[in-house]
Order: structure tokens, then C-alpha cells, then sequence
């Protein structure tokens, strides 16, 4: 029979401490130290307060638990002496019915791993689904973290470590997360759709309006109408809009949702974990046959990258009446214009201007997104409360030196101006880490027609720069600037400056974000708030409604906009979880 959390709050320290055995390799420091916490009001609690005996020891000890774990495919596994725990997984994996030819290629790279790292090399093999990873996802994994910097590998060692326990613990509690499962399916059956040229190289694209981002909207609707939407509809900007209706007709809606368009060569789940998670609440509402108070309106928006063209945010912008009509005769990198794309993909683009939002028909707005940073990851969270999305202002600039002889100019006579902008990354380095949540960035930096002998005549660069309010923006902007001046005027040089971007920060309603912190506490786990520093939809409904956003942690240190992006059924299910709260919570205090 599945352990419950009540037999554990309620147990002698003895057996609760042998019902937790074996959850981490070889330490049961680690639950004895958790236990100390009872009573847990939930399996996340639990995971959480074992994650923090491990995050708080030192790092020695930290050590001795990774290196308690066995390699895979190795000696243990051979020997046949791994624990029934590890048996099972490396089982699970394919590793035990490894040939001959594959045993020798890891147990390879199992010493080049020791070898750079001084312990084993640690994967939870099964994967962020909890079904498996293919063994080529394996050996490639093990490839690429060898490349890691040590200090890096021995946090991700750890990561894997605590998804390892994760699972085991969803076992002993025969705990599955079924509604993060199928919100994980959603995501993966989506991404079979990309841009010709990266689908071929199993890459994901999904650009405004190609075919597959026509397929990807079809897909998104079919789901919507399976869980049971009252109404769904493909708008004139190529949105997908379901609304599931309220108790009574007048009813004010809920709009949730984020965009299913992609970067090239990006990930699964920026913009669509905010589809799935909000369509799988409304699914469950279905089947129990409920009505809220409210309506839910959920609006997959067709596009926030501006990958295809220089449009960023038109789905969601064209909700708040901010459609430029000069869009429309721009083109993309093969020479269609965005009018063309509309009409071929059937939008009426005469429809756009009546898409424009009444927001006293609406509560707000609320998006759950995956993280796409390293913060919830670095601290063992699951979900974080978003307290802002960032201003931010960019913009495209050109230091203008001398272009001189690389051996015969004296390094007091150059008027080098690679060097200057060096001097500036380093000072926005320094000046935005003195200013809190502040980040600047000089991304691009480039020498056109440079030589390896020739001192820089030229450099162009672009900035970056964010804050969690619009004053702490332009004061980084304002110090950056002057220091900019001060080190072209010192070099005796002289630059080029143009404004790019310009974002009013977008802090979140304090009642909405109240209640994503009600919904994490009842979760069991710890309200962790902060700022994000990328742009979002809800930036953008913010213009004319409450808006606040739920961040959930990414897995491979929180990479985004890459293929490497991921995060687990465990995570995705306590976002159902917290969202599904925060329903129950406003239809408590909901007034027509």
C-alpha cells in the first residue's frame, strides 16, 4: 500500500525515518534532518524541506552524497550490487540491456567524467516525464555536461540528485502527477510542428503563420474543444481564443494564456506552458460538470517573438488596440509581406480593429511561463511569484576611433575602439549588480572589416538594459550613458547613439499576485517573489487590466530559448495546482 503523508506526520522518528529510506543513495541524514520539520502539509513540502537539509550542509558533505551515488552502466551495475532503487531506474533507462560496444563508450565516458569532476556523473534517467530518457539522450547529456565548468557540474549533480528522490518519493506515495503529465504530452505532441529547415534537423521553429504555426493553431483549437471550451475561434491575427463560459450569461471573464510561436532552434514550453496549464483547469472544471462565477478566457496568441517579422507582441497587442497597420507591409527574409501571410492563411484583416478588449468585462489577466532564468532552479523551488516584468530600453550604437597599424602604433597613441566598449561592458557589469534586480547587457559587439593587425577603428555594440520599475531603469540608463560619454571623451572618441526599444515596466496588480502567493502557501511551499527580467504578454494586458504572472522553474540551470529548455510533469502539475487555486479563490470573492 502507497505511504500517506498522514501515517508520516503521525509516526515514531524510527519508522518514519525507514519509510523515507533510500530516497538519497546512501543518506539518511537527509530525511532524518527534513522529519525534524513535520508535520508536512504536502508531498511538496517534504521534497522542499529535503532539498534545503541538502542546500544548507557543506560542501563536503554535499559531496560524499554525490559521490554516494553509483556511476551508470558501471562497476555497481556489472556487479549487479546497485540498490533496488537504482536497479530499477538504470533498468527503466535501457542501461542494463546495453551491447557490449555501448557498455565500453560510457564506462568511457564515466572516467573522463571522474576524471575532470572527482565524482560520478549523476542523471535522473528517469527524465523529466518520470517514464524514461532514450539512451541516446543519455550518452549525449553525458557528453555535454563534461564540457561544464566543475562549480556548475556539482549544482547540476545536485539538481539531478533531488529529481532522483522526486521520483522515488512519487513511488513510495504512489503519487502520479496526472494533470502536469498531460500538460507535459500537450506540449511535446505540439512541438512535432516546425518551419521547414529546423524540422528537418529536429530543431523547433515556429514563426508567425507558416505552416506550421497554421498547424500548431488547428492542434491548439482541437484540444481547447476536447476539454470541453464552450466556444473556440481563430481570430484575425491568428490567435486561438477559448472561452469557457461563467454561471450566469453577463458573467466577467478571467483571461489567461501566452504564445505558441517560437524563436529558431528554440524550446518546448516558453509561451505554451501558458496555453496547457490554464486549458487543463478548465478541462477538470468540464468533467466535474462546474460552473465559476466568472468565465475563463484562454488566448493562445499567435505572436510574441517577432521572429518572422517586426512585430513583437501582435497577438496579444492586437487584444488592447495596439495593431499597427504599417505591419502589414512588411516583409519577411523571403519577401512576403505580413498582408500576404494573413490572406493566405484566411485571417480578415478588416476583423483586427474589433479584436480590442473591453477590460471592464474582464477580472485581469494572470500567465503562468517557465522561468527562463536560473533563480528557482539555483534555489530548489518549484514556482516563483512574479512581482514585475522589467523595464527595459535598448539601444544600437557605434564607438569611432582610428584604425591603425597593430605593430607600429604605441599603446598610448590608439584610439582603439573595441577597447572603449570593452571599458563599457564592464561598467555595466558593475552598475547594474550594484542596483538589485537590475541586468545590462552589450550582446552585440562587432568590428566590421576588422584584422587581426589592425587597431579598431570602429565597434558596433547594442544595449540592454532592465529594472523591475521604470525610476530604477533610467537611472541604470542615465549612469550608462554618462559613463559611455566619459570613456569616449577620456579615448578621444566619439560614438553614435540610437534608442531602439523603450518598455514601461509592468508590476504586477497586488490583489492578483496576493492570490498567487495564497495558492503557493497552500501548496506547502515557501512564496518566493521576483522580478522578470523578460518581456511577457501580460506586459501587454497590462495597459488595460490587473495582470500577474506565476513563474515555474526550468530544468538545465533554467536555460530558455534553446533546445535544452525543459521542466518536469512534478513542476507542471503544481502549476495546475496553483492555478486551480487561484479560481477557487476568486469565485469565493467574486462580485458581479
Amino acid at each position: 500500500m502507497p505511504l500517506t503523508l498522514e501515517q508520516l506526520n503521525t509516526a515514531s522518528a524510527a519508522d518514519a525515518l525507514q519509510w523515507l529510506d533510500g530516497l538519497y543513495e546512501h543518506s539518511p541524514w537527509i530525511a532524518e534532518q527534513a522529519l525534524a520539520r513535520r508535520p508536512f502539509r504536502s508531498l511538496a513540502h517534504l521534497k522542499h524541506a529535503m532539498a534545503q537539509a541538502v542546500r544548507t550542509a557543506h560542501a563536503d558533505v554535499q559531496l560524499e552524497l554525490i559521490r554516494a551515488h553509483p556511476e551508470l552502466a558501471g562497476k555497481a551495475m556489472v556487479a549487479q550490487s546497485l540498490t533496488a532503487e537504482s536497479t530499477h531506474e538504470q533498468s527503466k533507462a535501457g542501461l542494463t540491456q546495453c551491447t557490449p560496444e555501448e557498455l565500453e563508450h560510457i564506462q568511457q565516458l564515466n572516467a573522463a567524467y571522474n576524471e575532470r569532476f572527482g565524482f560520478p556523473f549523476i542523471l535522473a534517467v528517469r527524465g523529466p516525464r518520470g517514464t524514461g530518457l532514450a539512451q541516446r539522450e543519455i550518452i549525449d547529456t553525458f557528453a555535454r555536461r563534461l564540457d561544464n565548468h566543475p562549480e556548475f557540474e556539482r549544482a547540476e549533480a545536485l539538481r539531478n540528485i533531488h529529481r532522483i528522490a522526486e521520483i522515488r518519493l512519487n513511488d513510495k506515495f504512489g503519487a502520479e502527477p496526472l494533470l502536469g503529465g498531460d500538460v507535459w504530452d500537450w506540449q511535446e505532441q505540439l512541438a512535432e510542428h516546425s518551419d521547414p529547415g529546423f524540422a528537418e534537423k529536429g530543431q523547433l521553429t515556429v514563426t508567425y503563420l507558416t505552416d506550421a504555426h497554421r498547424a500548431c493553431a488547428q492542434r491548439i483549437g482541437q484540444w481547447m474543444r476536447a476539454c470541453g471550451f464552450d466556444s473556440v475561434e481563430t481570430d484575425a491575427v491568428g490567435n486561438v481564443v477559448g472561452r469557457y463560459h461563467g454561471a450566469q450569461p453577463a458573467a466577467k471573464y478571467l483571461m489567461s494564456g501566452s504564445h505558441y510561436d517560437t524563436v529558431r532552434n528554440g524550446g518546448k514550453y516558453d509561451g505554451r506552458l501558458g496555453i496547457f496549464v490554464p486549458m487543463a483547469c478548465v478541462r477538470e472544471l468540464h468533467r466535474a460538470g462546474q460552473r465559476l462565477p466568472f468565465g475563463i478566457e484562454v488566448v493562445a496568441f499567435a505572436e510574441e517573438e517577432g521572429q518572422r517579422y517586426k512585430a513583437t507582441f501582435l497577438g496579444s497587442g492586437a487584444l488592447i488596440g495596439h495593431f499597427n497597420p504599417a505591419w502589414l507591409d512588411q516583409k519577411d527574409a523571403d519577401g512576403i509581406t505580413m498582408r500576404a501571410a494573413m490572406q493566405h492563411a484566411g485571417l480578415c484583416i478588416d476583423d483586427i480593429a474589433q479584436l480590442q478588449r473591453d477590460p471592464a468585462q474582464y477580472l485581469g489577466f494572470i500567465e503562468v511561463h517557465i522561468e527562463q532564468g536560473p533563480v528557482l532552479n539555483g534555489l530548489d523551488l518549484p514556482l516563483g511569484v512574479v512581482t514585475s516584468i522589467n523595464g527595459g530600453v535598448r539601444f544600437v550604437a557605434e564607438m569611432i576611433g582610428t584604425a591603425s597599424h597593430a605593430g607600429t602604433t604605441p599603446m598610448d597613441s590608439r584610439r582603439d575602439a573595441a577597447v572603449a566598449v570593452a571599458e563599457l561592458a564592464l561598467y555595466v557589469e558593475q552598475r547594474a549588480a550594484q542596483d538589485g534586480d537590475a541586468v545590462g547587457t552589450i550582446g552585440l559587439l562587432n568590428v566590421p572589416g576588422g584584422s587581426i593587425n589592425v587597431v579598431p577603428g570602429r565597434c558596433s555594440f547594442s544595449l540592454d538594459l532592465r529594472a523591475p520599475t521604470d525610476a530604477q531603469r533610467d537611472a541604470l540608463v542615465r549612469d550608462v550613458l554618462d559613463a559611455l560619454a566619459r570613456i569616449a571623451q577620456r579615448r578621444g572618441l566619439r560614438y553614435t547613439l540610437e534608442e531602439s526599444m523603450r518598455a514601461a515596466a509592468a508590476p504586477s496588480a497586488p490583489a492578483l499576485q496576493h492570490h498567487w502567493e495564497r495558492a503557493v502557501d497552500a501548496l506547502g511551499l515557501p512564496v518566493f517573489r521576483m522580478p522578470s527580467g523578460a518581456g511577457h504578454d501580460a506586459m501587454k494586458l497590462h495597459e488595460i487590466m490587473p495582470q500577474a504572472m506565476l513563474f515555474v522553474r526550468g530544468q538545465n540551470s533554467g536555460i530558455s530559448h534553446n533546445p535544452l529548455e525543459s521542466t518536469t510533469h512534478n513542476d507542471m502539475q503544481l502549476a495546475v495546482d496553483a492555478f486551480t487555486q487561484v479560481l477557487h479563490q476568486l469565485a469565493e470573492e467574486y462580485q458581479p
